[in-house]
């Protein structure tokens, strides 16, 4: 065991590491005067911790903050000057939202008030074991990852199905895999550029993914945040910033700290932002909404657009400085007419994973209906095959027939057609399962519209349809 007392002569620490792998690169400022605990506690930390700094005043404490992220503060409460305790209040008030942890060599109920009021994550009374100081360290870094976690999670609609999500061994293709794996290493900022729906976001994630970095990646649609809460949401705010701003909140800018933000639609971007970006990527300081002072972070900036940032850099929509600064290394995503011999491999990975989240039996493929699907132009890209792929799911038709608008016949499977009708290679119960979900097609979905047509009743179709979609032939 390890006990602060100043009377000690010797100290030991205990084997066993704090922490699990991901804390063991947190950063902690410890702020004490008394040079013997002070020292022991950094020799205590040093081994188990990235970064562990000492300040013997609030003032050098303050300082180091400037030019440093911390993590977690451990703070003694004994401090001449100002104390710690309105340090912390600063701190909060500024948008800083790193953990507090408080040493005191006594406890009272107004001390304890005090702290907590502050913000203080724990409160330690000296003389304390190593092992009372690193469980509060513990308990303070694993409550900041899953805070992390919860907000990221809070924001993602639909999770990555994959890691990398790269699809495809087409030769453009392959040219994209291998300038991930050569740039993902790199701090370098990243402009990605395609069409929509080509998947821009999950080259930004194969990026992130490789990259070995520890932190979070953040993405964020620049389009679909107001634009006076924009600057709120990047760089966060301090209290009362604004109306409604009731606490200090740190900003996505924050939250991507030794990770990956991706700026989606980064020529959205409003004019007086696109200022403030281009002083974060230059200085790597965030200011938040309402405060004087600049935190520190370090994270990677991959922007996006589905239009060329040097058109709108033309029509003055979008500042020359920062176009500049954001294309140092370019990737252009392919639209899928440009790759469609990776139309099968996709389909395929769409539908098993389809498939298993809406709880229906996969479509089978034929080569016929590859040939259908390539010999479209997709102007919607993978999202829209990927919306194929699903709607044929829903109706339980092959996906031929949604390339389209769900309007054409299906591609066969074998055997000629012979005038408008349906091949001559499908059975009885095939033709009548496409019949009736064309003529449920062309009244709009309207089950009791297409019921009176067929001349059946509502419920027969209804029960038709439960058994196409979990893959029966009723």
């Amino acid at each position: 065991m390890l006990n602060f007392n100043p009377d000690a002569d010797q100290i030991s620490a205990p084997d066993a590491a704090s922490g699990t792998a991901g804390q063991q690169g947190a950063s902690i400022l410890i702020v004490d005067n008394e040079p013997g605990l002070r020292d022991d506690l950094r020799k205590a930390l040093a081994s188990r911790y990235a970064l562990v700094e000492i300040a013997t005043s609030i003032d050098s404490a303050e300082a180091l903050r400037q030019r440093c992220h911390f993590d977690l503060f451990v703070v003694s409460m004994r401090l001449s000057g100002e104390s710690g305790v309105v340090w912390q209040r600063k701190l909060r008030d500024a948008g800083v939202r790193s953990d507090v942890i408080f040493m005191t060599d006594y406890a009272d109920l107004d001390t304890a008030v005090a702290a907590l009021r502050a913000g203080a994550s724990d409160l330690l009374v000296q003389p304390f074991r190593i092992e009372q100081m690193l469980a509060s360290i513990k308990r303070c870094l694993d409550r900041r990852e899953m805070m992390r976690e919860n907000f990221l999670l809070r924001r993602r609609s639909v999770p990555p199905r994959t890691a990398e999500g790269l699809i495809g061994d087409s030769a453009v293709m392959q040219d994209l895999h291998r300038i991930v794996n050569r740039i993902a290493a790199t701090a370098s900022t990243v402009l990605v550029e395609g069409e929509t729906g080509t998947g821009k976001e999950l080259v930004a994630r194969a990026i992130h993914k490789q990259s070995g970095r520890k932190g979070a990646f953040v993405a964020v649609n620049c389009g679909s945040i107001s634009s006076e809460l924009l600057e709120s949401e990047l760089f966060g705010h301090t209290r009362g910033a604004f109306t409604g701003a009731h606490a200090a909140r740190e900003g996505l800018f924050g939250y991507a700290n030794n990770g990956t933000i991706f700026l989606d639609e980064i020529g959205e971007l409003p004019l007086p932002l696109q200022a403030n970006l281009l002083r974060v990527l230059e200085e790597k300081r965030v200011r938040p909404v309402g405060s004087d002072r600049e935190v520190e972070v370090s994270c990677r900036v991959i922007a996006a657009t589905n239009v060329p940032l040097a058109e709108q850099v033309q029509q003055a929509a979008f500042r020359e400085d920062l176009y500049y600064r954001l294309n140092v290394l370019r990737i252009v995503v392919p639209p899928l007419r440009d790759r469609l011999e990776d139309i099968p491999a996709l389909a395929h990975y769409f539908a098993e994973t389809l498939a298993s989240e809406i709880g229906v039996a996969p479509v089978p493929f034929g080569h016929n209906d590859f040939v259908h699907m390539q010999d479209y132009d997709w102007p919607g890209n993978v999202r829209e095959l990927k919306n194929v792929i699903e709607r044929s799911l829903l109706l339980g038709r092959l996906p031929g027939d949604c390339c389209h608008g769900g309007t054409g016949v299906p591609a066969g499977r074998g055997g000629s057609q012979d005038g408008g009708g349906f091949p001559l290679g499908w059975t009885l119960s095939e033709v009548e399962k496409q019949h009736m979900l064309r003529v449920l097609d062309s009244v709009g979905g309207n089950k009791s519209e297409a019921a009176r047509r067929l001349g059946i009743s509502r419920k027969t179709l209804d029960r038709k349809l439960q058994a196409w979609a979990h893959g029966g032939t009723d």
